[in-house]
């Protein structure tokens, strides 16, 4: 079935009013003391699906659990604080809100793609990964980028070549193409300010706080070893969600 750009509204429409999983309210974040400030919050943190260390040894626990409880919580916090501040109306959904960025402060751009790609990315991964079955986005894959086996090089390529802090994305863009580039800092595909325009379906944190405790500045192993962890089963699922 071809994606099309009705379809990739349709989805972002969905997402906005809570049907999809990105902007799902499910649980108090840890948020430091000092971003508190009597804000009413809008997004929380998603529950990690799975214990710390279950990502070992592709991802050690210590860099799990400070990636999740300091550096992502900050984005969220960051996120609310920003939206009560300036009284923005964050009712439609992050993904509307990060949509239309640019009519905002820099902070949400900030805080806002922040707590967006970190929700995204621990969805991305599962103790031991799955298996790419069968589908329609592997046969996708391969018609765009001729093997399963090519798509990875180009995507491990692009993500270790990504220059200082940022992100490796596939996503669908607005012509229903799978499209595989980077973004800098907490920038998206979702973003109209973003050189990169459309829905993400896999991201990867190039960040060195994401790898940096184990693996130094072995970039490209921490990619080599991240694949080992991808949940192909919710990535084609948010893929069929396009059709």
């Amino acid at each position: 079935m071809k994606v099309t750009r009705k379809s990739m509204i349709k989805v972002l429409s969905l997402s906005a009013t809570g049907f999809l999983l990105p902007d799902a309210i499910l649980s108090k974040p840890f948020i430091p003391n000092s971003l508190l400030n009597n804000a009413v919050f809008s997004f929380n943190q998603e529950p990690l699906p799975y214990a710390y260390k279950a990502l070992e040894p592709m991802i050690d626990g210590a860099t799990m659990e400070i990636h999740y409880t300091k550096h992502a919580a900050a984005y969220c916090a960051n996120l609310n604080k920003a939206i009560n501040e300036h009284h923005i109306d964050a009712s439609k959904g992050l993904e509307t809100l990060l949509s239309d960025v640019s009519s905002y402060p820099v902070s949400i751009r900030n805080s806002g793609g922040g707590h967006y790609n970190h929700e995204l990315f621990w969805k991305c991964m599962k103790p031991g990964g799955t298996v790419l079955q069968k589908n329609d986005l592997s046969h996708q894959l391969i018609n765009t980028f001729g093997s399963f086996e090519n798509f990875q090089k180009t995507f491990s390529e692009v993500a270790t070549t990504r220059f200082g802090s940022g992100w490796a994305w596939l996503y669908v863009n607005d012509k229903g193409a799978l499209v595989i580039d980077s973004t800098s800092n907490q920038d998206n595909p979702l973003m109209g300010i973003s050189s990169i325009k459309g829905y993400p379906l896999l991201g990867l944190d190039v960040w060195e706080h994401a790898y940096y405790l184990h693996y130094q500045n072995r970039r490209a192993d921490y990619i080599k070893q991240w694949w080992k962890i991808v949940d192909w089963d919710f990535v084609s699922k948010r893929y069929e969600k396009l059709l």
